[in-house]
């Protein structure tokens, strides 16, 4: 098996854009959360989300493109380019044996629901032609590819919001086995829409404090009352160790291990012992061929319902034994919302910079402990400490489960 390493990143979030914005304010455990402003929330349960402030495409997009694009899609290609940027790879002279694997759980719903409204009021004849090319989840993929001239493995996977850990758990697999040297890999979303926000609002899935947008979303804490929806895109450069080493490349960190297993237990809701992730967290552990002991982080899935914080701490509990009480815990989420499909992507990153510089960025809002939520969940502020190992879980609706192991780079 070939060696793989990171050497690039892009982020597009609602507290930044790039790593040098990204990382400094996570680590400050800064807040992303905010009334909703694309439209009039005032008729719907939840009005606040992790929306994007002041982003300007045009820094690397040029006007045809994004008008042409779906939100989601502008995102993407935007945190893939700043990776390729990071990696040194935009003026690679030949990335034909480079991949894409990007992912969105729900694609283009901004176009989607823009040209239901235009068909509805002003006839279906009216709907544009680039309705399906924007709204197609598999799009952002193709459209990297297009750009930069890769052309080995290219597809979006699909499930719902492990999406773009499955795709860079893919990605390793790849490289690994000599189908492609480099592969992009990473998810996108832009879900912050009417449509988005009421059907998870009508399933009770949201977060309901409205009036504290800053304290909305609270992993792990006994007061949350459900996630805060976010947009924005993660991307990351996967390499084969070889290559990244010949052409001098910085290496954030190794991939070492990745798991994927399935609840098979209910459309929306996880095992409440945990099973699932279980399943994938020691599929990915045997995978990096990792002593448990070694790993001291995990970026959690996090999601701040009371349903998945339970069943992910009993998860790592029933993995991790007595290690469980020494590990690191913290979720993005507090931060920046749940990113549905681009939310592993992002975290990734996250975890990846943290395997880097060897600190943890904290929990927002962990305030009131729970007595099922019992671990050291860093709250308040930033952490430093010893990383050789990091652990990143993404779980999604149909029971999806996701998790890519990292350690630290040594030659």
């Amino acid at each position: 098996m070939r060696r793989v390493v990171i050497t690039g990143l892009g982020l597009v979030t609602p507290v930044g854009v790039g790593v040098g914005e990204v990382w400094p304010r996570l680590l400050a455990g800064e807040n992303g959360i905010r009334p909703i402003t694309r439209f009039d929330a005032s008729g719907l349960r939840t009005r606040i989300a992790g929306e994007i402030p002041d982003f300007d495409p045009t820094d690397r997009l040029s006007p045809r493109e994004f008008r042409r694009w779906d939100r989601y899609a502008v995102y993407a290609v935007h945190a893939a380019d700043q990776a390729l940027e990071d990696a040194g790879l935009l003026e690679h002279p030949s990335l034909e044996n480079a991949g894409v694997l990007f992912s969105s759980g729900i694609g283009g719903l901004e176009t989607l629901e823009k040209e239901i409204n235009t068909a509805t009021q002003r006839g279906y004849s009216r709907v544009s032609p680039f309705l399906v090319p924007m709204m197609i989840p598999d799009m952002a993929a193709g459209l990297i590819s297009i750009r930069y001239g890769m052309k080995g493995p290219n597809f979006c996977i699909v499930s719902a919001c492990a999406s773009s850990l499955h795709a860079v758990g893919e990605a390793f697999r790849k490289i690994q086995h000599g189908e492609a040297d480099v592969v992009v890999a990473g998810g996108a979303e832009a879900p912050i829409t009417p449509i988005g926000v009421a059907g998870f609002a009508s399933m009770r899935a949201l977060s309901t404090r409205n009036d504290e947008p800053e304290k909305a979303s609270r992993p792990f804490d006994r007061d949350r009352d459900g996630f805060v929806m976010g947009e924005g895109a993660g991307a990351l450069v996967l390499e084969e160790l070889s290559h990244a080493l010949k052409r001098g490349a910085r290496i954030y960190a190794e991939v070492a291990g990745y798991g994927a297993s399935a609840d098979a237990h209910h459309i929306t809701a996880p095992c409440a012992d945990g099973e699932g992730a279980v399943r994938a967290m020691e599929a990915a552990i045997r995978d990096a061929g990792a002593p448990k002991e070694a790993i001291t982080y995990v970026n959690a899935h996090g999601t701040s319902t009371p349903l998945n914080d339970r069943a992910e701490t009993l998860a790592l509990k029933r993995v991790f034994g007595d290690h469980a009480y020494r590990l690191a815990v913290s979720s993005t989420k507090s931060m920046i919302g749940h990113l549905l499909g681009a939310a592993g992507a992002v975290e990734l990153a996250a975890t990846v910079l943290s395997v880097y510089h060897q600190e943890v960025h904290p929990t927002r809002n962990y305030e009131h402990p729970d007595p099922d939520c019992d671990l050291d969940y860093v709250p308040g502020t930033s952490r430093r400490m010893d990383i050789p190992y990091a652990l990143k879980a993404s779980y999604g609706f149909g029971g999806h489960n996701a998790v890519v192991i990292l350690k630290r780079f040594e030659p």
